[in-house]
């Protein structure tokens, strides 16, 4: 039995001086082939009056929605500062949000689908 323990430990011993080479996990990138947006993101959608008062009146993609919406609460400061993933409402926020004066960033996306409607 002492034979195989020094057995193994001679093994381990040569292997620590070499670099073995890392095997990447990453799949390599095709080329030529552009990603394609999900057109359901992509479709234009008419924000409500409540939601135009923060964003603009005219029909958007959900993405541009998502993107003006956070434009709007980091211009006004609106993220808490202790815990960033709440979201304080303003005056303009406050009915988007169901009269709540404080919002996770999560839920804050399901209620503003609620103010969206196809175009």
């Amino acid at each position: 039995m002492a034979a195989k323990k020094k057995a193994k430990k001679g093994k381990a011993s040569k292997s620590k001086g070499r670099k073995v080479a890392k095997k990447s996990s990453r799949k390599a990138k095709k080329s030529g082939k552009k990603r394609v947006p999900n057109a359901a993101f992509m479709a234009p959608m008419t924000p409500s009056s409540q939601l135009a008062n923060v964003i603009g009146s005219s029909p958007m993609p959900r993405t541009e929605v998502t993107k003006k919406l956070w434009g709007y609460i980091k211009r006004r400061g609106l993220q808490d500062n202790k815990n960033r993933r709440m979201i304080n409402a303003d005056e303009n926020l406050r009915p988007i949000f169901g009269g709540k004066s404080q919002v996770s960033m999560f839920e804050m996306t399901r209620l503003v689908s609620k103010h969206l409607r196809s175009a």
